[in-house]
C-alpha cells in the first residue's frame, strides 16, 4: 500500500465546513445513472471509465441544485463486485476516475469549494467485519490516494460494519470518515437497538467526523430514526433519506416523495440538529434542489461577510440608548418586572382595516394593552404588518403593537430602511423571526431572501439603538425600539435551541416570546434547562376554537406540537357543538396559564380565526 499524503486543506475542509453550517450532500446516483438509459446488466462504476461524460452530466446537475457534496460513483468498486462483471483487476482505475470526475465538476464552479466524499458501499466493509480486510483496503487506498475530502461508507447494516470501517482508517489518518448506517431495519419497537448502533466507538478505534443515516427509508421514516439517535451521539448526523415507497390510498399506490415533501422534511431535520442533508435511492437533483430553498436559513453565510465597513465609519461613535423604561409602555412593563398580557391579531389579506381597527378598539376596552403582529404568517400575503402597526397608534386608544418582523422578504438594505421606518413611525415593539418559507404558502415559487437570522436583526437593531446601521454608518438620532425574538421550547434538539436563544439575548434581545405552549410541562422542563435567562419569557398560548382548529395546528404549522391528551380532549368535545368545543379550547388555555404562571414573565394569546373575544375570554375570567 502506497503511503497516503498528510492531510491537506482540501481534507480538513470537510471537518470546517460541519462546524459552520448545515452541508447541502447530492442524491443518488445509481437512480440518475438508469435514467440515462444505463440498464443494471452493466457496472454502473465502471462507467467512470467508459461512460464519463453520464456520469459528469450527473455531477453537474446535482451542483446545479446546490450541492456542497458531490459523491463519487464508486459504491460498488470494490473486488467483491467488480469480479461478477470480469473486472477485478481495475478496481484501483474505476476508484481513481470516480474521484477525478467529481473533482473536475467541482472545478467548474472555483467559487463554491465543493467537498469530493469518496463513497464505499458496505459490500467491501461486511467482508472486512467477517475477516477479510482485503477489498476493503483496496477500495480505500484508491479512494483516498486520489485526494477526495473524506470517505463516506454508505448503507452500513450493523455496529459490527461501523467498527471494522473504522478500524479500515487506522492507517489513514488524518482523513475525516463518515459512518452511515441504514435505517432500513428501523421501526419504533426497536429504536433502543437502532439507537446502540450510533453508540460512541471505544477510545482505541479511529473516530468518525460524523454520523450518518441513509437508504432503506423514506424522508418521514428517517426523521424517527434520527429522533431516536440525535441525544446520543457525539458526533454531527447526516440524513440521506431515500424517495420513500408507496403508500395506499383509497386504491392507489402513491409515491409521496416530491421534491416539495422532502424539503419539508429537510426543514424538520435541521430543526432537529442534522449538519448534512441529501438523499439516497429515488432523489434526484430536483429533490436536492428543493432542499437547498427550504434550508437557505440555516445556510446563509455569516453576515459580517455581507457588508463592508470603511475606515471612516469604523471609526464612529457609538450613542448610549434611550433607557429601556422610556421607549415604550412594553419597555416600561419589562424595566419594572411587571407581568405581561398581548393578544396576536393576524392583519388583513386586504388593505381595508375596517374590522381589524374594530377589534383592536375591542381589546383595548377590555383592559389589553399590547397586541402581536404576525409577518405574513405561513408565508401569506398580507397587508404589510408596519402600516397596520402604524393605524393602531393613531387610533390613540392605549394599546401598543409589537411588529413581528421577519427575514425572508428583505434583504439588509430593506430590512435597516423598514426598521429606520419603523422608528419614524413610532413603532417601538418589534419581535424578529426568520419567518416561515416560502414553500409553505400560496406562492411556492417565491424567492426567500434569509439575508439575516433572527440573531443578526437583533444585531442589527441593537446597532441602530445606538445611532449606527450595520455598516457603522452613523444614523443620527438613535432609533429607540424595544426589540424581542422567538423561542422553541418544543425543540427536537433543546440543546441547539438553547444556545440558539442565548445567541439571542447576547445580540441584545430584551424579551422571548414563545411559540404556543401545548405541554406546559414540556416548556417548563425547557426552562428549567435553560437556567436564568436574564429576561422575560412571554409564553405563546393558543385557545382551540374547535377540534379542527386543533388538528391543524398539530399538523400543519411548523414548530407546533399538540399533546395526545388534548387533542383526545378536543376530539371528544368534537361530538358536541362549536361553542362546547370552543369553551373546552379556552378550558385548556386558561390551564395552562395557571400551570406556567409562576415561570414565566407573560403570555401571548392568539386568536383563532380572528375572533377576539375567544382571548379576551382567556384572560377576563
Amino acid at each position: 500500500m502506497a503511503p497516503v499524503p498528510p492531510a491537506t486543506d482540501r481534507q480538513s475542509a470537510f471537518l470546517q465546513r460541519l462546524q459552520e453550517g448545515i452541508l447541502l450532500f447530492d442524491g443518488a446516483m445509481g437512480t440518475e445513472i438508469y435514467r440515462r438509459h444505463i440498464f443494471t446488466n452493466r457496472c454502473f462504476e465502471e462507467l467512470n471509465c467508459s461512460a464519463s461524460d453520464k456520469i459528469r452530466s450527473i455531477h453537474r446537475a446535482y451542483t446545479s441544485a446546490g450541492a456542497d457534496v458531490l459523491t463519487t460513483n464508486t459504491f460498488g468498486a470494490c473486488r467483491p463486485i467488480l469480479e461478477k462483471y470480469g473486472l477485478a483487476d481495475r478496481v484501483d482505475a474505476i476508484n481513481r476516475a470516480g474521484v477525478r470526475l467529481a473533482r473536475s465538476v467541482a472545478e467548474e464552479s472555483p467559487g463554491r469549494d465543493i467537498l469530493i466524499a469518496g463513497s464505499i458501499g458496505p459490500t467491501a466493509v461486511v467482508a472486512a467485519a467477517r475477516g477479510n480486510s482485503d477489498p476493503l483496503l483496496e477500495q480505500l487506498g484508491a479512494l483516498a490516494e486520489e485526494g477526495v475530502n473524506f470517505i463516506l461508507f454508505e448503507t452500513l447494516p450493523s455496529r459490527e460494519t461501523f467498527l471494522a470501517a473504522a478500524e479500515a482508517m487506522a492507517d489513514y489518518s488524518p482523513l475525516p470518515f463518515v459512518l452511515s448506517g441504514t435505517a432500513g431495519d428501523f421501526d419504533a419497537e426497536r429504536a433502543a437497538d437502532f439507537a446502540a448502533r450510533f453508540a460512541p466507538l471505544p477510545s482505541s478505534a479511529p473516530q468518525p467526523a460524523a454520523w450518518g443515516i441513509n437508504c432503506g427509508l423514506g424522508p418521514a421514516e428517517t426523521l424517527a430514526a434520527a429522533q431516536a439517535v440525535i441525544s446520543s451521539i457525539d458526533r454531527p448526523l447526516i440524513l440521506q433519506p431515500n424517495a420513500g415507497g408507496p403508500k395506499e390510498f383509497e386504491g392507489r399506490q402513491i409515491y409521496y416523495c416530491s421534491p416539495e415533501y422532502l424539503g419539508e422534511y429537510a426543514l424538520r431535520y435541521a430543526k432537529l440538529g442534522a449538519r448534512g442533508i441529501g438523499g439516497c435511492c429515488g432523489i434526484g437533483p430536483e429533490h436536492i434542489a428543493s432542499v437547498g430553498r427550504m434550508l437557505r436559513p440555516w445556510r446563509s453565510g455569516s453576515i459580517d461577510q455581507k457588508v463592508t465597513v470603511s475606515a471612516a465609519a469604523a471609526a464612529a461613535v457609538e450613542q448610549e440608548p434611550a433607557p429601556l423604561e422610556e421607549r415604550s409602555n412594553l419597555g416600561k412593563k419589562i424595566a419594572a418586572g411587571d407581568w405581561i398580557e398581548t393578544v396576536e391579531l393576524t392583519p388583513p389579506q386586504g388593505y381595508d382595516l375596517t374590522n381589524f381597527l374594530d377589534s383592536v378598539r375591542r381589546l383595548a376596552a377590555a383592559g389589553v394593552a399590547t397586541v402581536n403582529l404576525p409577518d405574513g404568517p405561513r408565508a401569506s400575503a398580507r397587508i404589510a404588518p408596519l402600516a397596520a402597526a402604524k393605524r393602531i397608534i393613531d387610533l390613540g386608544c392605549g394599546i401598543e403593537p409589537i411588529l413581528h418582523f421577519c427575514s425572508r422578504d428583505r434583504n439588509l438594505i430593506g430590512m435597516q430602511a423598514d426598521l429606520l421606518a419603523c422608528a419614524a413611525l413610532g413603532v417601538r415593539n418589534i419581535l424578529f423571526i426568520t419567518g416561515d418559507p416560502p414553500k409553505l404558502g400560496d406562492y411556492p415559487g417565491a424567492t426567500g431572501v434569509f439575508d439575516a437570522s433572527s440573531v443578526d436583526l437583533c444585531r442589527i437593531q441593537g446597532g441602530l439603538n445606538r445611532g449606527l446601521d450595520l455598516a457603522r454608518k452613523a444614523i443620527g438620532l438613535p432609533t429607540r425600539a424595544v426589540f424581542g425574538a422567538g423561542v422553541d421550547p418544543t425543540s427536537p434538539d433543546p440543546a441547539r435551541e438553547i444556545e440558539k436563544t442565548r445567541e439571542k439575548i447576547a445580540a441584545g434581545a430584551l424579551f422571548l416570546i414563545t411559540q404556543p405552549v401545548f405541554d406546559p410541562e414540556a416548556l417548563l422542563r425547557f426552562l428549567e434547562k435553560c437556567g436564568d435567562l436574564s429576561v422575560p419569557v412571554i409564553a405563546g398560548v393558543w385557545p382551540f376554537s374547535s377540534y379542527k382548529n386543533a388538528i391543524f395546528m398539530h399538523n400543519e404549522v411548523p414548530g407546533v406540537h399538540v399533546t395526545d391528551a388534548i387533542l383526545s380532549r378536543m376530539e371528544a368535545a368534537s361530538h358536541h357543538s362549536i361553542e362546547t368545543q370552543r369553551k373546552v379550547g379556552i378550558e385548556i388555555a386558561r390551564e395552562t396559564i395557571e400551570r406556567i404562571r409562576s415561570a414565566v414573565s407573560g403570555v401571548q394569546i392568539s386568536t383563532p380565526m380572528g375572533r377576539v373575544e375567544i382571548p379576551i375570554e382567556v384572560l377576563r375570567h
